[in-house]
Order: C-alpha cells, then structure tokens, then sequence
C-alpha cells in the first residue's frame, strides 16, 4: 500500500496495527480476492479521492487475482458516474431556491410523453428508480436521457455481476472522501436486491476505511523532508 512505507519510516510500531486494521477483510472477508482489489480501485480511483499510486496498486492486485482488462475498465466506467452526483446534490437545493424566489417548478405537474420515455428508458437500463432523479428531469430531461445512456453502459456491455457493481458504487460513496448517503442507501437497497449479504456489504465498508492511512503517504515525506531542511 502507497501509505506502508511512510508508517514505516516515522512509526514502526504503528505499521503492525495499520496492517491489521486493513487486513481484515482479506484474512477474513467473503468476497473473493478479485472484488476485493475491484472495490478499493473505486475507492482509490474516484473524483473524490484520485489516488494514483493507490490505482496502480489496485490495478496490479486485480491482475494478480485473475481480473480481466474489460472488468477494470467497467469499474472505472461504474465509477465514472460519481459526477452527477453535482446534480444529485446541486438540483434539491436549486429547487428549494427557486421557491423561495417564487419560481417554483411544480414537481408533481403530469411527466411530458418524452419526461415519460426517458424516466421509463432510465429504470429499465438501470434496474431502479429514485425519486431523487425526478427534480433533474423535469429541470433538463435531456441532460439526464444523456446521463442514463452513459451510465448504463457499464451495464449493458460489462460482465460483472450486478451485485459486484453495485457494491462499486457502494464502495465510493461510502468513502470518507464522498460520504454521498443519498446513494449509498440506494445502492445497498439496489445490492441486497441482487442477493448481497450483510457480510459482504460489511466488507465494503472495511475496505472502504483505509482511505484514512493516506495521511501517512502524504505526511511521512513531508515530515523528513521538513526534518531535513531544518
């Protein structure tokens, strides 16, 4: 891991622990080690985090345990959609402004025959519907009919599992660089749906949580090189 050697260098006695702490999911996780290494290379990979040393790791270890080219490049494409949550975030709080500036959009006003295909086009492809989404569609409908092709094309042309992608998602919106809870409910409902168990979302979360020990690739070098200077 990208952060080993910086524990190493300024706290030898905190490595074991680190180690531990990461470790578990792999001594005694039931995922298989593929998704494993599938889930932190979402986490590393994502807008929020941009970990090019952790991806690189993560890319090697996937490899290393039989994941093929195709299914990296899907979970960079699953993991891809993380920027609409601009909107998912943006649009509550536009419509909540546009109220009080009294140019309210009437939400529950009857979905236009296009609003209708594309909401019908978005649940078939995805496999779900969320209230969430329907602020974005009455706001730019064709922005979101864009979004739903780009989004399901992991979907459609991909070959993991639906279970696995959905833990991707849940992996990086689960992430202490994202903590986006309106997804993460989603895509753990959408998970256990497709047959994942309370142990193995468990894992994501465990997986999820050494994010935090990117302190120590960041801080070790500056503190010897601070250190250095002096």
């Amino acid at each position: 891991m990208t952060w080993r050697a910086g524990v190493d260098e300024v706290d030898p006695d905190f490595l074991e622990l680190a180690e531990r702490f990461t470790g578990h999911p792999w001594r005694h996780g039931v995922l298989e080690p593929k998704v494993k290494a599938l889930l932190l290379l979402a986490v590393d990979a994502a807008a929020t985090h941009r970990n090019a040393a952790g991806v690189r790791e993560d890319i090697d270890r996937a490899l290393e345990h039989g994941a093929t080219p195709p299914e990296i490049v899907e979970v960079l494409e699953l993991t891809s959609t993380l920027g609409i949550h601009a909107c998912n975030c943006g649009v509550p709080i536009l419509l909540e402004e546009l109220e009080a500036a009294g140019q309210g959009v009437d939400l529950d006003a009857p979905l236009s025959a296009r609003q209708e295909e594309i909401k019908a086009d978005f649940t078939a492809r995805r496999g779900y519907w969320n209230e969430f989404w329907k602020g974005l569609l009455h706001l730019d409908a064709e922005f979101f009919a864009a979004y739903t092709a780009f989004s399901a094309n992991a979907w459609e042309r991909g070959t993991l599992e639906p279970k696995v992608r959905e833990l991707v998602y849940t992996a990086f919106d689960a992430s202490a660089t994202h903590m986006f809870e309106p997804g993460l409910r989603q895509h753990i409902r959408n998970a256990i749906g497709y047959g994942a168990t309370k142990e193995e979302i468990m894992e994501v979360f465990e997986l999820a949580s050494g994010v935090g020990l990117g302190a120590f690739a960041l801080g070790a070098p500056a503190l010897q090189a601070a250190l250095a200077a002096r």
